[in-house]
């Protein structure tokens, strides 16, 4: 009898998850609703659309989404390949051309001989074992009250997204390409402001009109992912030592310091559109086009995608998930995806694999602690004390890895040994 896999999402979690298993002989079901039914935030019918940011984050090896990389590298991932195949110029960061990177992941699952995508629209959990639950935090209105049901409640946080622009439509006579420091390629385009232009911006911002949301909705927001609005609100020079920062970006040809720069970045190869990185938004439409135009260089400004802001739906993992990604109690059936609660897309791609994995290898429970791998699934299962009581949506960072046991100053050199000591333990992991 074949063996059979069902998982409902075609997001970066549900696909990374269904390959990983046909690569492995599964037979794979996978549910997908859109195109007949879509999200606030997906655009296209691809599976593996990104909704947010295009970048996947930095490759440096001591940084902590590089030593992500490095371990799903190890395990082998649909993602990253598909992501290394159409890069885009981002310095030392993994970013993609948006559609080039959905149609390479769209067509690597669909023409896959062990995948059949079923495009209807799941409003319960499944009874076939096992099964994937990778549904995102976009999950449909009817699936998300099964999973509550299932759960005893649910909760969610809001997710902003940034404004994509015409390149044409820069003044290139107030921009320019460089990177921070000078390190790497200028892949950045920068758009300074000295300080009455900034007061400008930032008093407009403060004043403008923003979504309003239902009495019973409060604000949570994860804060990587943090509308420009809120962090303004927390100082008037919040964002100058944020994504504003201007540190290490003098004008290339004059030398001039800025007060604040604002950075642009590729969001496809041929560079004809930009997102404003750190520019996530809850204005209204023509309040962004009044607000983002006062940035110099930027006066005429042709929207090709305007922010915006939407509910993003996860569970109460702790207690309910192991590091495997299976249910307590329900050991077939399993839950993937930012819906668990990590955040981001390696960590969502990551997730789909950890579960995929684990109906792979039966007796596998989890990755050492001391590896990003297993120090994200240790933060989702509710091993770390405080998650037991509020658990929030979160990336992997060091701060999830037990100490090194000694005191070390150089704060490079103290990442680069934590990546280290992870890596090692893939020496005599089996991998296949």
């Amino acid at each position: 009898m074949d063996k059979k896999v069902y998982i409902a999402g075609g997001g970066l979690a549900g696909c990374e998850a269904a390959f990983y298993l046909a690569e492995k002989g599964y037979k794979v079901k996978l549910y997908e609703m859109r195109p007949n039914v879509m999200t606030p935030a997906h655009e296209t019918e691809f599976l593996g659309e990104l909704v947010c940011s295009n970048s996947l984050k930095s490759t440096l090896p001591e940084t902590s989404s590089g030593l992500l990389k490095q371990e799903l590298m190890k395990i082998g991932s649909l993602i990253l390949d598909t992501a290394e195949k159409c890069k885009v110029p981002a310095g030392s960061a993994l970013a993609v051309d948006r559609i080039d990177f959905a149609k390479g992941v769209d067509s690597a699952v669909r023409n896959h001989p062990n995948i059949e995508v079923i495009e209807k629209e799941l409003t319960d959990i499944p009874s076939d074992r096992p099964c994937i639950i990778a549904t995102g935090p976009l999950t449909s209105e009817k699936m998300a009250d099964k999973i509550k049901e299932r759960f005893g409640g649910g909760l969610y946080f809001f997710d902003a997204i940034a404004p994509v622009i015409s390149f044409d439509s820069v003044n290139m006579k107030k921009a320019f390409f460089k990177s921070r420091w000078e390190k790497g390629d200028n892949d950045y385009l920068n758009l300074g402001m000295n300080r009455e232009e900034y007061d400008i911006f930032y008093n407009a911002l403060i004043e403008s009109e923003k979504v309003e949301f239902k009495d019973f909705e409060k604000l949570n927001v994860y804060e990587g992912c943090m509308p420009i609005e809120e962090m303004a609100a927390r100082g008037h020079q919040t964002l100058t030592f944020g994504p504003f920062r201007p540190v290490g970006l003098r004008h290339p040809v004059t030398e001039l310091k800025y007060f604040a720069v604002v950075q642009l970045r590729k969001e496809n190869s041929e560079g004809t559109a930009y997102n404003l990185v750190g520019c996530q938004t809850k204005m209204k439409i023509h309040e962004q086009q009044r607000v983002f135009r006062l940035i110099p260089g930027l006066e005429d400004a042709e929207f090709l995608r305007y922010g915006s802001i939407h509910r993003n739906t996860y569970i109460h993992s702790p207690g309910h998930l192991k590091r495997t990604f299976q249910v307590i109690g329900d050991e077939n059936l399993y839950f993937a995806g930012q819906i668990t609660g990590v955040e981001g897309y390696l960590e969502s791609a990551a997730s789909g694999l950890l579960a995929a994995y684990s109906i792979v290898h039966p007796d596998f429970e989890g990755f050492h602690e001391e590896t990003a791998l297993g120090a994200l699934a240790r933060h989702v299962s509710g091993e770390v004390a405080e998650n037991k009581k509020e658990y929030v949506p979160s990336n992997f960072h060091f701060g999830m890895l037990p100490g090194l046991g000694k005191k070390i100053r150089d704060k490079k050199l103290k990442k680069q040994m934590y990546a280290d000591r992870a890596l090692k333990h893939y020496d005599n992991f089996p991998l296949s």
